[in-house]
């Protein structure tokens, strides 16, 4: 089958673009201490691949404390203050090959639009990203604050990029980029290819498993004849 080149990559952020050293799990941890009086026991949450909603509604339920909207506005609005203070402690970085990648991508005959596709609500990616001076490189994307549900943020992400191209893009003129089974899992519901890396907790044979078009360690390991495959160029 003669797929379609690549005209939309959307990016994960957290183990897919940057490591934060744990900065935003202990985030969350201290962002619910400091609100509702009792430490969050964020060792019970599995982050990978999560939005950060769902992550604050599963926190709210293991402490019985009511998800509703003042009590999630209160909650996000500790988290930011703490992601920036810890962003500022912890050691993190770009992953490996990312910033190359993005200028290999910027420098083809014809680029395409590069977006995010993320459960970071938006105030939380911006935040880190601009932490490690990525922020500008991404126009737009879909966020965590989009929907909670993360096959939701990729069709807005989807409708977004279409909308900035002028034209409906088809799921195989989509490539999503993610270091977890939930990046592939959306990547699916919205007909896209996948390229996963295992630059987050999962190796390359975990995420093997669950059949993406690419697999690789690191960004820099996509090698020139995927290229060519992906973006027909």
């Amino acid at each position: 089958m003669n797929l379609p080149g690549i005209r939309l990559v959307l990016f994960d952020i957290d183990g897919t673009l940057i490591h934060t050293g744990g900065a935003g799990v202990q985030a969350f941890g201290r962002a619910f201490a400091a609100e509702f009086g009792e430490p969050g026991k964020t060792e019970r949450l599995k982050f990978g691949g999560r939005t950060d909603t769902s992550l604050a509604r599963e926190l709210f339920s293991h402490h019985h404390i009511e998800p509703s909207p003042k009590n999630f506005e209160r909650f996000f609005q500790a988290y930011l203050f703490w992601l920036r203070k810890l962003l500022g402690e912890c050691v993190g970085g770009a992953c490996p090959g990312v910033l190359d990648f993005y200028t290999t991508l910027q420098t083809l005959p014809q680029p395409p639009l590069i977006g995010l596709l993320t459960g970071n609500i938006r105030p939380g990616a911006q935040i880190k990203l601009e932490h490690f001076q990525l922020w500008e490189k991404f126009p737009f994307g879909g966020f965590g604050d989009d929907h909670e549900d993360r096959d939701q943020i990729a069709a807005v992400a989807h409708q977004r990029g279409s909308q900035r191209l002028g034209r409906e893009l088809s799921g195989g003129e989509v490539l999503v980029i993610g270091d977890t089974p939930l990046d592939i899992r959306c990547a699916r519901a919205i007909g896209a290819r996948v390229l996963a890396v295992s630059t987050g907790t999962f190796s390359a044979a975990q995420l093997q498993e669950h059949q993406p078009d690419w697999v690789v360690e690191d960004l820099s390991k996509v090698s020139p004849e995927d290229r060519r495959v992906m973006f027909r160029q």
